[in-house]
């Protein structure tokens, strides 16, 4: 489900079924923006303005098996959409293995079409304007392309492993598929595999739960680990933080990028 705010204002046809978040962040003139990534097996496409309006660039981030933290200053403004999982083939043209643990240029990917869709963005004079041009792209992409029998079935996986199956096997019985075919399914169309992913949802789930709880045996379980010292060593690896360590951090809760609601400012000529 696309997670949008009414505070965004963003008309309908600006979320295409692909995409499952939308971030618009805005930095005050001369501060850093700091982004926090966890792991979470999605593809993400940003849009960066530098400040002054003129220049710009478009980048793919592929799905991560562990965290990382950017900062970035001179910008002026920053869109993120983030794909929901298996929808590389169709949108980006490339299977998502190849974007996988990669953040590279949307140049490399799409070619000249890059360039152009970049040259529009920067000519946008409001978000909705700017999500409506970002919309068109991948709309155009997504009809000159088709579905795939694997990218469906790991979109199915997918389903059923953030609905609560926590066992790879099962989810490739209730597929009628082997393991390894579900493996070859998720390596193409997610990034990554069956296994890695179920990881990552099993660390959202936990860092979802420890923003309202200190329970950590209680938040182990409900999230699919086999006991506390299972899920210590999860954040250890994919975090590089025991999770007493990432919550004071992050103050408690996951560093996401806030929404803005002003319209984006015209472009300077």
């Amino acid at each position: 489900m696309t997670n949008v705010t009414a505070a965004m204002d963003l008309p309908a046809l600006a979320l295409p079924r692909h995409v499952e978040d939308v971030r618009a962040v805005a930095p005050l003139p001369g501060k850093a923006f700091d982004l926090e990534w966890l792991p979470d097996g999605r593809t993400t496409l940003f849009f960066r303005a530098l400040e002054g309006g003129r220049k710009g660039d478009v980048w793919v981030a592929g799905p991560r098996m562990r965290a990382i933290i950017k900062s970035k200053t001179g910008l002026a403004r920053t869109v993120i959409l983030r794909f929901k999982p298996g929808w590389s083939v169709p949108l980006l043209g490339v299977a998502a293995s190849e974007l996988t643990d990669r953040i590279v240029p949307l140049e490399e990917v799409w070619g000249r079409a890059a360039r152009e869709l970049c040259g529009e963005l920067l000519a946008a004079g409001s978000r909705a304007d700017v999500m409506d041009r970002v919309a068109r792209a991948l709309a155009l992409r997504a009809g000159q392309s088709f579905e795939t029998a694997s990218g469906q079935l790991a979109r199915r996986a997918v389903r059923l492993l953030e609905g609560g199956e926590v066992r790879v096997e099962r989810v490739a019985g209730r597929l009628g598929i082997t393991a390894r075919h579900l493996r070859r399914a998720f390596i193409e169309n997610v990034g990554i595999g069956p296994k890695e992913f179920a990881r990552t949802v099993r660390l959202q789930r936990a860092v979802r739960m420890a923003a309202t709880s200190c329970d950590w045996a209680r938040i182990a379980a409900d999230a699919g680990y086999y006991d506390q010292a299972h899920l210590i060593a999860d954040f250890r690896q994919l975090l590089g933080l025991t999770p007493g360590a990432f919550f004071k951090r992050a103050g408690g809760r996951m560093t996401r990028p806030k929404l803005i609601t002003s319209e984006f400012p015209l472009p300077v000529p």
